[in-house]
C-alpha cells in the first residue's frame, strides 16, 4: 500500500528538520526520506514539490514537499497528474480522505494514491562489433580477452597519423537478413544496427504481431551519422557537380537512418526515436526506452546504438584534435590501454548493438526468457567543454547518484561497474575520481573494468555493446578484463581486473557513457529476481 503525505518545507534542503510537524502525517523520523526519485520547480508558478521514498514495514510512504500549502483539492490533483508526466508511476487518485487543511475554510482535503512502478528487463540481444558479429560471439570473445584491434583496411591509411582501428571484419549484410537491394541503400552504420535488430527480436522470440504492436517501440543511438556516405558524395560533387551526387546520399547519411530502416524493416510502429549525445548515445537510448516502458506508453522497445566513422576524415580529424592514439601503429592490439600509466588516445571502433527490453508482466505471460532486470538510469551534463570531462568527476557523479536512486539500489550493492574508460588521461582519471566520489570507500571493494580495451570506441554503439557485456556478466557470474593494464597508473588505483577477467557473483552492475560536450549516461543492470 502506498500512502501520500504533503507537507510544507524547504524543497532545497530535504531533511526533518525542513518538515513543518503539524502538516506531515504521521511522525517523521531523522531518516525518513531514504531518497528523493525526483524534483520540479515551479509548476504553474506557485508550487516547488520534491518526491522523497520510505519504506516502513509493509507500508511505502511517500513525501510531497510543497513550497506552500495547496488551498483546493483541483491543486492537489493537478500536482499529481503532472507528477506523472515526469516520473515513471501509475498514480490511482483519491481525494476522499481528510488529510489536507484548508487554511481558508477549515475543510480538511485529501490525497490518498496507489503506485505500481512497472520492472523492465532484458529480453534478447543483438550485436555486431570488432570482436563478433553476434552477441554470443561478442561475450566469448570478451571472457576470451580477445583485441578486435588491427590495421585500417577501410581506406588507404598511408599518409593518416593514424594506422589502426576496430573494424568490424568481412561484414555481409546478407549473412544477417538483410536483401542486399535494401542493403544497397543503407549506410553502413544502419546496416549494423538492422543486422543487430535482427539478431534480437530473434533471440526475444518476438513474433511478427508483437512487433508490429502499439505499443513497441525502437530507441536508436548514434553519435556521427552516416559518415561514409558523406565523403563518397562530397567526392563526387566536387569531381562532377551535383549530377554526381545520388539521390539516396541524404536519406542514407542522416543519424536517425538507422533507427527509421529497423522501424520499416521489421514493421515497429509505436515509435522510433534516435538520440545523438555523442560516446554517450546508446546509453541515453536505453535510458529513454525505459522510461517508455516504465511510463506504460511502451511495453517493448528496442534500445539500441551503431557506429561506423572509420573513414579518411574522421579518423584524420579526431587526430587533429590528439584524441586518438598514434603510438602503436605498429603494435595495434595494445594501443587500446584503459587506466595505464602508457594510454595516450582512443582507437576508433564500429559496430552495432540491440537490446530488447520489456515490461516485466508481458515478458512473463509470453513466457519470453530473461536475462536481467533494467533498474536504473540517471544522466547529467558537464557544462564545461566541448571535448573534455570536467576535471574532478563531481557532476558525472551526479549520474551515477541519479541512477543508482532510480534502481533503488545503495552504493555499497554495486558489484560491477563498466567503466566508459576510452583511454585517453582526461577520461580515465576523472572515472576514477567519479566513482570515489558516487560510491566512496566502497568504490576500493568492487571490481571496474574498460572493455573498450578489446573492442575500441564505438561511440554510438558504445553505451549499448557495454550495457550488453555488463547483463552477461551478470549471467555468467564473470568480471570482464581490461586488457593491456601493464603500467598502473598511481591516479588510478581501483580494481581494474588487469589482463584477465574473474569469476565471481554480480547481483548489481553499472554501465557508464561520459560523451564529448560533457553528456554523461548511466544504467544499472540487476540479477532477476522474482
Amino acid at each position: 500500500r502506498i500512502v501520500a503525505i504533503f507537507a510544507t518545507g524547504r524543497v532545497d534542503n530535504v531533511s526533518c528538520a525542513s518538515l513543518r510537524s503539524d502538516s506531515a502525517l504521521g511522525v517523521v523520523g531523522e531518516d525518513f526520506v531514504e531518497h528523493i526519485l525526483f524534483r520540479v520547480v515551479d509548476v504553474d508558478q506557485t508550487i516547488q514539490f520534491v518526491i522523497g521514498v520510505s519504506h516502513i514495514a509493509e507500508f511505502s510512504v511517500i513525501v510531497i514537499f510543497v513550497r506552500q500549502m495547496m488551498r483546493h483539492a483541483a491543486d492537489v490533483a493537478v500536482v499529481l497528474r503532472r507528477a506523472c508526466l515526469f516520473m515513471p508511476l501509475l498514480f490511482h487518485v483519491n481525494l476522499s480522505s481528510p488529510i489536507f487543511q484548508n487554511s481558508t475554510r477549515k475543510k480538511k482535503l485529501s490525497c490518498e494514491y496507489m503506485m505500481n512502478r512497472r520492472r523492465v528487463v532484458i529480453t534478447g540481444m543483438g550485436a555486431v562489433t570488432p570482436i563478433g558479429k553476434s552477441a554470443p560471439e561478442l561475450w566469448n570473445a570478451i571472457k576470451a580477452g580477445k583485441c578486435g584491434i588491427a590495421p585500417i583496411t577501410l581506406f588507404d591509411a598511408t599518409n593518416c597519423p593514424v594506422k589502426i582501428a576496430a573494424e568490424v571484419k568481412d561484414f555481409k549484410p546478407e549473412e544477417h537478413g538483410i536483401d542486399p537491394k535494401e542493403a544497397r541503400r543503407m549506410a553502413r552504420f544502419t546496416q549494423f544496427l538492422v543486422a543487430a535488430a535482427n539478431e534480437a527480436v530473434a533471440d526475444a522470440n518476438l513474433s511478427k504481431e508483437e512487433i508490429a504492436a502499439d505499443t513497441t517501440g525502437i530507441v536508436a543511438g548514434n553519435g556521427l551519422g552516416g559518415q561514409d556516405v558523406v565523403e563518397e558524395t562530397y567526392s563526387k560533387y566536387l569531381e562532377g557537380g551535383r549530377r554526381r551526387v545520388s539521390p539516396l546520399a541524404m536519406p542514407e547519411l542522416i543519424a536517425n537512418e538507422a533507427c527509421a530502416n529497423v522501424s520499416i524493416a521489421l514493421g515497429i510502429t509505436g515509435s522510433a526515436w534516435t538520440i545523438c549525445t555523442a560516446c554517450a548515445s546508446g546509453t541515453d537510448a536505453i535510458g529513454v526506452a525505459l522510461d517508455a516502458v516504465r511510463s506504460g506508453r511502451l511495453d517493448v522497445c528496442l534500445a539500441g546504438g551503431s557506429e561506423s566513422a572509420i573513414t579518411d576524415y574522421s579518423i584524420k580529424s579526431f587526430a587533429g584534435m590528439h584524441a586518438l592514439t598514434d603510438k602503436f601503429n605498429d603494435a595495434p592490439e595494445k594501443a587500446s590501454r584503459p587506466f595505464d600509466k602508457d594510454r595516450s588516445g582512443f582507437v576508433m571502433g564500429e559496430g552495432g548493438a540491440i537490446l530488447v527490453i520489456e515490461e516485466l508482466e508481458h515478458a512473463k505471460a509470453r513466457g519470453a526468457k530473461i536475462y536481467a532486470e533494467l533498474a536504473g538510469y540517471g544522466s547529467s551534463a558537464d557544462a564545461y567543454h566541448i571535448t573534455s570531462p570536467r576535471p574532478g568527476g563531481e557532476t558525472c557523479a551526479k549520474a551515477m547518484v541519479k541512477a543508482l536512486k532510480d534502481a533503488g539500489v545503495a552504493p555499497t550493492d554495486v558489484d560491477y561497474y563498466n567503466a566508459h574508460g576510452t583511454s585517453t588521461h582526461l577520461n580515465d582519471l576523472t572515472e576514477t575520481q567519479m566513482l570515489k566520489i558516487a560510491l566512496g570507500e566502497h568504490a576500493y571493494k568492487i571490481k571496474v573494468s574498460s572493455t573498450k580495451s578489446m573492442t575500441g570506441h564505438c561511440v554510438g554503439a558504445a553505451g549499448v555493446i557495454e550495457a550488453m557485456i555488463s547483463t552477461l556478466a551478470i549471467r555468467d557470474s564473470f568480471y570482464p578484463a581490461t586488457i593491456n593494464l601493464d603500467n598502473p597508473d598511481a591516479e588510478c588505483d581501483l580494481d581494474y581486473v588487469p589482463n584477465k577477467g574473474v569469476e565471481g557473483n554480480i547481483d548489481v552492475a553499472v554501465s557508464a557513457s561520459l560523451g564529448f560536450g560533457g553528456h554523461n549516461g548511466i544504467v544499472v543492470i540487476k540479477k532477476f529476481k522474482e
